[in-house]
């Protein structure tokens, strides 16, 4: 993939690092399908990083800007599953 993940100079290196993982999560859903539990639990790190909902959307927008992904739907599922299900774009 030729494109950057966003992310804050203000974020630590592991800071930036999990953020990628999240959206890489992304990614994999609309790829392959991922677990749910896997989904959340990066998604539940992104939002300890980005808890403003206004920059959550705004680091959204960037992201399917450079990659064509677009997270909301996705998180949208995951949020709406119960089970440890895999979800999938």
């Amino acid at each position: 993939m030729e494109y950057t993940y966003p992310f804050s100079l203000d974020w630590s290196t592991e800071e930036i690092v999990d953020v990628v993982q999240f959206f890489e999560a992304i990614e994999k859903a609309y790829e392959n399908g991922i677990k749910r539990e896997e989904l959340l639990k990066r998604y539940r790190r992104f939002k300890e990083i980005v808890p403003s909902i206004a920059e959550e959307k705004t680091y959204f927008r960037e992201f399917e800007k450079e990659s064509g992904y677009i997270s909301f739907p996705i998180i949208k599922k995951m949020k709406e599953q119960s089970e440890n299900i895999i979800i999938k774009g």
